[in-house]
């Protein structure tokens, strides 16, 4: 338990401690090229085009962090992508975990609404952010795809995708390992896998995690909450059935269960304490999550040149949870005291199926052609009580819906080489989409439309595509111009009366070189690119509702450059991105960001939510040889610069600029044993993570990040 008096003032020096850390790492990584060894950079592959592809090979800017890339740098949950991946932000909260990439993806999700962002698991899409986190163990990569996606594979998105690959069930023996975290705030993380070979056709991989989590913040409100504490189970099994070399079936299912004392959020306006990692509610607060995926994975080649294709997923999931609804112990319930309880139950049941068929060999001439179909049915439930304070009994009103989506789409793209030199990839993908939602009850009387309860319908098409163009200036440079379009469907509106929300699109313009020089020692990809971003679907709370408003076009531009060294036993990393986004035009939204919510002007030159100008990451650790074992220290640090929560500027909205430094210390005994200590955030910055807005269950306020926090990790492979 941490004191209720704990000290939010810093020294002023404080203030450049960790800016001083970044610099310094990144002077020393340029530092690094003067280095001379035999050592090189492994070949990184991208699987995300559905063949497994050289990183440098692929017209479009990507981040791909390998099993060893997440270890050494202390990568275990998906927030922490945006620690060294440029141009993305990613924020949690609520019941939901938000991708922005350049921008694009979502700031804020209603029962309605998409993720521009999309995510893949093992190759199934992931369609909504509630279930995205859960899978974060026994990783083997992770693709981070920036710009528009959906000519080669799943679903078609706005702002980029991220893959994750777990590691396949082999043939080369029994082997596997645990890994164990423990660190200060009652954090304890064990994470384990075995590898199964049944005979020559089958094979079996087991994996699972079981992670605790204390809360940084302290809540001295009469609750028995710790609002910040969580407890994930979850394991995963595959098989892989391969009974020739033209044949193999990937059978896979998950399990997660995800409880936890929900948001620590510190309420605006705080006057009982001033401390950040205090608050005071008297709600019992929580947030379970659980539920199931499976997905059976067909590949089968069809001769010497052809390869069949089919992925089929199934996700049955459930969310419940309760939230102090005004974040307080002190206010009383009744109409107009403020004092309130929110309960919030969704559930999700969604079928995808994925059919393939793809060229494959070694020609000049490639190809990809398929179709992709999702059924989804969520019904949805948000009840507040506004008659206790403590825990949800009685509705004092009451949102009811379901939805049913599905969406269907045809795509494919031709990879032709000219020449050793020049090449040309041209994608298309024709998508249609429709939402069905029943209102079955929204608080209040009736709205009296002669519907109620009332049913709505929302149909979508669009036809996108990416050209690419690359010329590979010899055989450790290429140079590529890409020209994308990414598309997201529109939607219902919950409350009755309002009118649907259209698509988004968002059509890009990329020029970028990848090379590697220093005789493969040292890795350098750089872009620029240009966007135009059209009716960007952004949700606020209106009356007490979701109200999802199409925004006026918006102009983004940037640049992003990573850096990659092994020279020796030093290794070095080295991220940037510059990022202007911004409204075109002048348009209306919905401002939540105070109470009432109400409809106002956004202004031509506004800055788009979630699209920090500058973002950096450093690293540099190096091998020492001690004896029989290898020691490696290592030093690295982030920094963000501000953003905002919504398209409305100011004090309820804004995430200032934060560095944050991590150092940590390795050393591989053997082969088979590796002991690591760690400090993350060095010099305790504190800083607000997360500006969370009004909603229908629970007032804003903030979500505060992590404080200086220190560990060991020791893991064993067999």
């Amino acid at each position: 338990m941490k004191s209720a008096t704990r000290s939010v003032s810093r020294p002023l020096q404080g203030k450049y401690r960790t800016a001083v850390a970044l610099a310094v790492a990144g002077i020393l990584s340029n530092a690094a090229i003067a280095q001379t060894s035999t050592a090189i950079l492994e070949e990184i592959v991208v699987t995300a085009e559905r063949r497994a592809i050289n990183l440098q090979d692929i017209p479009a800017s990507a981040t791909v962090l390998t099993a060893d890339t997440l270890a050494s740098q202390g990568i275990d949950n998906i927030i922490e992508i945006q620690q060294v991946a440029p141009s993305v932000s990613i924020n949690s909260y609520n019941r939901g975990t938000f991708i922005n990439i350049r921008g694009v993806g979502i700031a804020q999700s209603a029962p309605t609404s998409n993720p521009g962002v999309a995510y893949y698991v093992d190759g199934v899409f992931i369609p909504h952010e509630t279930f995205i986190s859960q899978s974060f163990y026994d990783i083997e990569s992770i693709e981070v795809l920036r710009g528009p996606q959906g000519t080669l594979t799943g679903q078609n998105s706005t702002g980029g995708a991220v893959y994750v690959r777990t590691p396949a069930p082999n043939f080369d023996g029994f082997s596997g390992y645990i890994d164990q975290t423990a660190g200060q705030y009652d954090w304890y993380r064990t994470v384990g896998a075995v590898n199964i070979p049944m005979g020559s056709v089958f094979a079996a991989r087991v994996a699972a995690v079981y992670e605790t989590r204390g809360s940084y913040t302290d809540n001295i409100g009469p609750s028995p909450s710790e609002p910040g504490s969580s407890n994930l189970r979850s394991a995963r099994a595959a098989v892989r059935f391969k009974p020739n070399d033209s044949m193999t079936f990937d059978l896979r299912y998950e399990y997660f269960d995800l409880d936890s004392d929900y948001n620590a959020v510190k309420r605006r306006g705080d006057t009982v304490s001033l401390d950040p990692f205090v608050i005071q509610e008297d709600a019992l607060s929580f947030l379970d999550q659980e539920g199931y995926r499976t997905s059976l994975e067909t590949r089968i080649d069809l001769g010497s040149s052809v390869q069949f294709r089919n992925l089929t997923s199934y996700l049955n999931g459930e969310n419940y949870d309760q939230a102090d609804g005004d974040r307080s112990a002190t206010a009383p319930p009744g109409p107009g005291q403020g004092g309130r309880v929110g309960f919030t139950a969704q559930a999700f049941e969604t079928l995808i199926t994925e059919i393939n068929l793809l060229s494959i060999g070694d020609g000049n001439f490639q190809w990809v052609a398929g179709a992709f179909y999702l059924d989804e049915t969520t019904p949805v439930s948000v009840l507040r009580d506004n008659t206790r304070t403590n825990t949800y009994q009685t509705p004092s009103s009451r949102t009811v819906a379901e939805a049913e989506n599905t969406s269907a789409s045809v795509f494919g793209q031709v990879d032709f080489r000219f020449n050793d030199a020049f090449a040309i990839d041209l994608g298309l993908r024709y998508s249609e989409d429709q939402q069905d939602y029943l209102r079955i009850a929204v608080p209040g009387p009736n709205p009296g439309l002669g519907c109620y309860p009332c049913s709505g319908t929302a149909e979508s098409s669009k036809t996108t595509g990416r050209l690419s163009g690359k010329y590979n200036l010899n055989d450790d440079t290429m140079l590529y111009l890409t020209a994308s379009r990414g598309y997201k469907a529109g939607g219902v509106n919950l409350t009755p009366g309002l009118a649907n929300f259209a698509p988004e699109t968002n059509n890009v313009a990329e020029l970028g070189v990848k090379t590697t020089v220093a005789d493969g020692r040292l890795r350098i990809n750089g872009d620029v690119f240009y966007s135009i971003y059209d009716g960007i679907q952004l949700s606020a709370l209106l009356n007490g509702l979701p109200n999802t408003l199409n925004a006026a076009e918006s102009t983004i531009y940037g640049a992003e450059l990573e850096v990659t060294g092994q020279f020796g036993g030093l290794g070095t990393n080295f991220g940037l991105s510059y990022l202007h986004g911004e409204f075109s035009e002048d348009t209306i939204l919905t401002d939540n960001s105070e109470i009432p919510s109400v409809n106002k002007p956004v202004l031509n030159g506004t800055p788009l939510p979630f699209s920090p100008k500058i973002t950096a990451s450093a690293g540099i650790q190096y091998d020492f040889n001690v004896g029989n074992m290898v020691l490696t220290p290592r030093v690295q640090a982030t920094h963000m610069a501000k953003q905002y929560a919504t398209s409305f500027p100011g004090p309820n909205t804004t995430v200032p600029s934060r560095t944050v430094a991590d150092v940590r210390i390795t050393l591989a005994i053997m082969e088979s044993l590796k002991l690591e200590g760690f400090v993350t955030n060095v010099t305790d910055k504190t800083y607000i993570a997360v500006q969370v807005q009004e909603a229908s269950s629970a007032s804003g306020g903030y979500i505060y990040g992590a404080p200086r926090q220190a560990g060991a990790r020791i893991k064993y492979s067999f």
